[in-house]
Formats: structure tokens, C-alpha cells, sequence
């Protein structure tokens, strides 16, 4: 199922609290909320340069996302309201196990996190160059983070402890990460086609895509007890079983005026739906539904 949204170009996607789904149009500088059977609300953000990208729910009831551009962390609430934090270059942004939102700052390479009334820290990667992307609470109460440039998985205590697992696969350029129906860390590597799976003590076992070059983007875990990560380049939905098997969808963004046929649907992020189903942030301009029933 394809739900149109003429207002911009989907980028990331979660499931609030409220049971609604949260957007980002990144061009656009616009958040949308849709409740399900519903037309979906947008709210302009001011100013609307900002690129908003990564977004997730906050322990506060609100949705949290990242203005990579704009050098903001920013706060909606189910009516719109923005409150925003300066950061530098922010791009993945999570609630942490301490009741904090922590986010990566890709330029500076730091891990940044805003305290409950608002308090500011921030904690050096010791990777030079290595540009922190995706956050995910681990499930050892510590948070875990792709190093994109630095091609290693990096791990970060809530006291701001830093620890870097290397890559075994050179150029791997991990992006997205989350936690496992296994307890395990799952990421796509964007530059090598694969998904990696990293347990807590470090191990690290990879798992190479039929296509290669599918460019894999975000990853999430499904209400299927499987992984499911989109394959930007591919224009399909990938699954990945914790033993290893693999399997895709197809990804289309619709016919559109004017369209010759060619049009790209460029799936980023995805999100566990408030009912259960897969839903793809497709930049070419819609929302995509996939059951996994």
C-alpha cells in the first residue's frame, strides 16, 4: 500500500507514542504526523533550511529529530510545537536508558546528549575522521553507534565510556543500526552490500547481499522476529533472518505526471508501524506499506 505525500520528500520514520507515524520531508523543512486511515498533518518547520533527516520518539511523549544542515536537535509535540537545541551536524538521534537523547554529530565526530531539563554534553570518538551516523540503545545500557567513514561499530556508556569495534570488511561504510530480536546490534554496511551482527562482547559476523551494490540504508527489527532494512540503490525492502537468510521486496514509489517510467522510489528509513506492518520513508514522495503478516 502507497500513501502519497505531495508535500515533500519522506527521509526518516517512526511510530510515536501517540500511535501515529512521524516523518521528516528533508528538502522541505517539514515534520508530518499520520494517524492511520487518516490524511496525514504537516507542520513547517521555521526556519525550513535545516534538513530534518533521522526522527524518534523521546521519553517525554515527544518525537525527537536531527537538523543536519540547520545544526539543531529538535522537539515536536502531537500539536506542533518545536523546541530545538544547538548541536553540530547531527544526524542519528535516540532516547537513551538514563532518560536522555543522545544523537551522533557526523562533522566533529562527538556523541551528543541532551539531558532531561535540557543540559548539554558531549563525548569525543576517538576515530579521526570516522563520522558517527546511526544510534541505537543497546541492551546492556549503553548506546551503540555506526562510525560511517571510520568503518567500525563504536559503543558509548551513559558515563561517556568510548569503546570502537573495527570492521572486518574494508569500506564497509556502516549507516544504520538497531538492536535485535536476539539481543545482538544489526547494522547495514552502505559501501560493502552486507549486514553485520555484533554481540555485546565484540564479535562480529557478516552477512554479504545477493546484490552488492544495493547501497542497504536503515535497519529495524520486525514484529516477525526478523530484520528488515531498505536497500536505497535496489528500490526494495530487504529481510534478514538471525540465522543469516535473506530475502527482498520490491520498493515502487507509484506512477506520478509526467513520469517516464524511470522514477527512482529511494527508500531511507522505516519504522514498525502502529500496526505491525513495515512502513518505508520513500524520498521520490510517499509513505509504503508492507505487511509482514
Amino acid at each position: 500500500m502507497l500513501t502519497r505525500i505531495e508535500e515533500g520528500a519522506p527521509y526518516g520514520i517512526a511510530t510515536g507514542g501517540d500511535g501515529a507515524l512521524w516523518f521528516t520531508l528533508v528538502h522541505e523543512g517539514r515534520i508530518g504526523r499520520m494517524v492511520l486511515g487518516q490524511k496525514p498533518v504537516i507542520h513547517q518547520l521555521d526556519p525550513a533550511d535545516g534538513q530534518p533527516t533521522v526522527i524518534t520518539p523521546g521519553p517525554d511523549g515527544a518525537m525527537w529529530f536531527a537538523e543536519g544542515k540547520g545544526g539543531r536537535i529538535s522537539r515536536i509535540t502531537a500539536d506542533g510545537q518545536v523546541t530545538s537545541y544547538e548541536a553540530d551536524s547531527p544526524y542519528g538521534v535516540v532516547a537513551g536508558p538514563d532518560g536522555a537523547m543522545w544523537f551522533t554529530e557526523m562533522q566533529t565526530g562527538r556523541i551528543g546528549r541532551i539531558g532531561p531539563g535540557g543540559e548539554r554534553t558531549e563525548f569525543e570518538v576517538p576515530v579521526e575522521g570516522g563520522m558517527p551516523a546511526f544510534i541505537t540503545a543497546g541492551p546492556d545500557d549503553a548506546l551503540w553507534f555506526t562510525i560511517n567513514q571510520g568503518n567500525a561499530i563504536g559503543r558509548i556508556s551513559v558515563a561517556g565510556e568510548v569503546t570502537v569495534h573495527p570492521l572486518p570488511t574494508g569500506g564497509a561504510a556502516p549507516v544504520g543500526i538497531t538492536l535485535g530480536p536476539d539481543g545482538a546490534l544489526w547494522f547495514v554496511e552502505i559501501g560493502a552490500g552486507q549486514v553485520g551482527r555484533i554481540d555485546t562482547a565484540g564479535k562480529i559476523t557478516e552477512y554479504p547481499l545477493p546484490d552488492r551494490a544495493a547501497r542497504p540504508h536503515a535497519i529495524v527489527t520486525g514484529a516477525d522476529g526478523a530484520l528488515w532494512f531498505t536497500e536505497w540503490a535496489a528500490d526494495r525492502l530487504g529481510r534478514i533472518t538471525t540465522d543469516g537468510t535473506i530475502e527482498s521486496h520490491p520498493l515502487s514509489a507509484g506512477p506520478q505526471p509526467g513520469d517516464d517510467g524511470a522514477r527512482k522510489a529511494e527508500p531511507h528509513g522505516l519504522t514498525v508501524g502502529p500496526d505491525g506492518a513495515i512502513w518505508v520513508a520513500l524520498e521520490a514522495g510517499a509513505l509504503a506499506r508492507i505487511s509482514i503478516a
